[in-house]
């Protein structure tokens, strides 16, 4: 109950996962559950027409091969954008247990869910904002090379790497300053516009300790995930040759089928452990945040003491930017509303 050091923020959300593993991790495992199906099938499509795909390939017009990469590369988008409306929707519901379990209430799956679902709107507005933006930046940043090439030729290629740059340093520092948005939509219940505002004015002098923090999670969980993927990788390699050695078509292409499925599965539960992770860092991150700026822990110490509102979200009622979140917080002890130790 105070504002958390770079260990406690790592721990913290191991414990929060561990105490809300439900929760967690059913989001989890949902927010991957998309690619995961996609890799599924695309992994068994691949596998079982191959041959007749080549086949077509090879008498098909070239109008006809592009027509089918513009399909896939439509397709591929849309469930890119799709997943990533379910990502920010979820990101922002999984802050419920996090914030929860700072005053050791547990909460399952469906509570989550209750409790942030009048907010899935204002999320989903939010991951159109993103979206938007990213959109807008990568055209911008493909119209102004394609200016350059078109205008200075030769000189081109040599900004094009500091220009790259530039876009890859702003691109951070933004995404840094809105990484606690969702957090802030569903916890203090605004807009998306407000949410983005609240994520920036929270950020405010804490934009390293931000990005220190977000990287360290990145690459621990990217290392932990490879270190258990890459030997998932070769299953399919090893079954085929050990079990199956001398398997006609149709039986590497079953096995082909079912190491892909099999694969796809493992994936997406170790991707569930990792986005939980990185999501509950993220929420912590915001209550921290809040702790420092508004007081929250005070607010939360009250609450945790008194009892009050046991099937609420612990933050929802504070206003931002004030030191006493509660009204007869300082007051005289013993007068009407004033803190319990007179404090």
């Amino acid at each position: 109950m105070r504002p958390l050091m770079f260990g406690e923020v790592l721990d913290g959300s191991f414990q929060a996962i561990r105490r809300n593993a439900k929760a967690m991790l059913g989001a989890g495992l949902l927010a991957q559950s998309l690619s995961a199906i996609l890799a599924a099938v695309v992994t068994a499509l691949l596998a079982t027409s191959s041959g007749s795909v080549g086949a077509w390939a090879e008498t098909a017009s070239s109008a006809e091969l592009t027509s089918l990469g513009i399909g896939m590369m439509a397709g591929f988008a849309l469930l890119s954008i799709l997943s990533v409306f379910i990502s920010a929707i979820l990101q922002g519901a999984m802050v419920v247990p996090v914030a929860r379990s700072i005053l050791n209430r547990p909460t399952g799956f469906r509570r989550m869910l209750s409790l942030a679902r009048p907010r899935f709107g204002a999320l989903a507005g939010l991951a159109a904002l993103m979206v938007a933006a990213v959109l807008a930046t990568m055209a911008l940043f493909v119209a102004i090379i394609v200016f350059l090439f078109s205008n200075v030729r030769g000189a081109a290629v040599l900004l094009v790497f500091p220009l790259m740059l530039a876009f890859g340093v702003a691109v951070a520092w933004v995404a840094v300053k809105v990484v606690v948005a969702p957090a802030a939509v569903v916890i203090e219940e605004v807009g998306a516009f407000a949410g983005i505002r609240r994520s920036w004015e929270l950020t405010r002098a804490n934009w390293w300790r931000i990005l220190g923090i977000t990287l360290v999670v990145a690459v621990l969980v990217g290392v932990i995930t490879q270190v258990v993927l890459i030997p998932v990788s070769l299953l399919p390699t090893f079954v085929s040759g050990v079990v199956s050695p001398h398997g006609g078509s149709g039986q590497d292409a079953t096995m082909g089928v079912v190491m892909g499925v099999v694969t796809a599965v493992i994936g997406a539960l170790v991707g569930a452990v990792a986005y939980a992770y990185q999501t509950s860092v993220m929420a912590l991150l915001y209550m921290d945040l809040r702790m420092r700026k508004d007081g929250l822990d005070i607010a939360l110490l009250r609450q945790l003491e008194t009892g009050a509102d046991p099937d609420g979200v612990p933050g929802r009622g504070t206003q931002a930017g004030r030191s006493t979140p509660y009204p007869g917080y300082g007051t005289a002890p013993g007068s009407p509303g004033a803190w319990p130790y007179g404090r």
